[in-house]
Order: structure tokens, then C-alpha cells, then sequence
């Protein structure tokens, strides 16, 4: 189902689906982020969805909490984001020991033509969301980085979710990858 025409990275709150069909795979990002197989495989059969809650908190900042669950195989993350650019540290399930930062950001602030183009005009117009995730390396084992940049894209005539995502691997490696997702509803 198409994204509301009124939703915009202003707001993004609602429950999503990723439609593998349009997104890349992440097969190999997994892989390099220390994802074992069994998990990947899973992750690749089965169904993810997201449930987005995007507010202002009581302080005024701005905030996106994203639980995302797969189905079938009970694998779930939960994402707490404050677009201030602060560095936070967390234990992720999935992704092991991590540190991230979300801000909002105009196209114009992106070097990286993969992660600037695409976006529809209120995107633009509204700023993009960036997410830029690194693995705490002490801790984790391994060294890797994920900068994603979020938005509204319209793809086959439909308004939908995406994340743009440029990675880079422990040797270098560089992976740029889409993530679409379809809007199964309202919170």
C-alpha cells in the first residue's frame, strides 16, 4: 500500500512492511556486520516490519523509535533515535555493540550522489533523516559503518518508505543498497 500523501519525513509514524521485491538485498551487508548464515537466511525468508513512532519529546527534540520484527522467526531490534547528533552506544540483538547518530539534513549536506538522489520534492523540501551506525569495534569484534539516509520516494507511480544505505565493510568494502518499505497502516 502507497505511503499517505500527506506523510513526509516531518512525520514518518506508522506501521511499515519491506517489499523485498523492490529493496536490494542485505544478505551481504549482514555478512560483513557478523550476521551469522542461519540468521541471515532467516532474515531473507521471512517477512520484516517496522512500527515507527515519530514525536517530539518533552524536551522539544525530535525522536524516532522503530521497533522491527521478523516474521516468522521471532528476530526483533529496537532502534531509539534523537536527531541531535549525538553518539549513542547500545548492545544490539542483531548487530552486537554499536554506536550511532541520527540528525535531520538537507540534500545540499550529502556528498554521495546514491544517497542524495531519488527523494520526492517535499523530502527535499523537508530534510532528509540521516542514521549513521558504526560498530564499537573494542567491543564487537569488527569494524564496520552504515550511514543510511531516510526519506519518501515515489517508485512504479507509489509513494513509498525508503532508505538509502551506503556501506562500508572491516577491508573497505563499499556496498550502496535501497530499502522499501510499503505502509500496512497507522499506529
Amino acid at each position: 500500500m502507497a505511503s499517505p500523501a500527506d506523510m513526509t519525513t516531518l512525520d514518518i509514524s506508522g506501521n511499515f512492511v519491506m517489499n523485498k521485491s523492490l529493496s536490494d538485498s542485505t544478505d551481504e551487508i549482514l555478512r560483513l556486520q557478523g550476521v551469522g548464515w542461519f540468521k541471515r537466511k532467516l532474515i531473507a525468508a521471512g517477512t520484516v516490519s517496522l512500527v515507527i513512532k515519530h514525536y517530539k519529546d518533552e524536551n522539544g527534540l525530535e525522536r524516532i523509535d522503530i521497533d522491527q520484527t521478523l516474521s516468522p522467526g521471532g528476530i526483533g531490534t529496537r532502534e531509539e533515535r534523537v536527531l541531535d547528533w549525538s553518539e549513542r552506544s547500545k548492545d544490539d540483538s542483531l548487530f552486537g555493540a554499536i554506536i550511532g547518530q541520527s540528525k535531520r539534513l538537507k540534500v545540499e549536506e550529502i556528498d554521495d550522489d546514491y544517497l542524495k538522489n531519488g527523494w520526492t520534492a517535499d523530502t527535499i523540501e523537508n530534510g532528509l533523516i540521516q542514521s549513521y551506525v558504526v560498530s564499537d569495534t573494542p567491543k564487537s569484534g569488527t569494524s564496520w559503518i552504515a550511514n543510511q539516509i531516510w526519506g519518501m520516494e515515489e517508485i512504479d507511480s507509489v509513494r513509498r518508505y525508503v532508505r538509502h544505505v551506503f556501506f562500508t565493510g572491516p577491508k573497505g568494502e563499499e556496498i550502496r543498497g535501497r530499502l522499501v518499505y510499503d505502509f500496512s497502516g497507522p499506529l
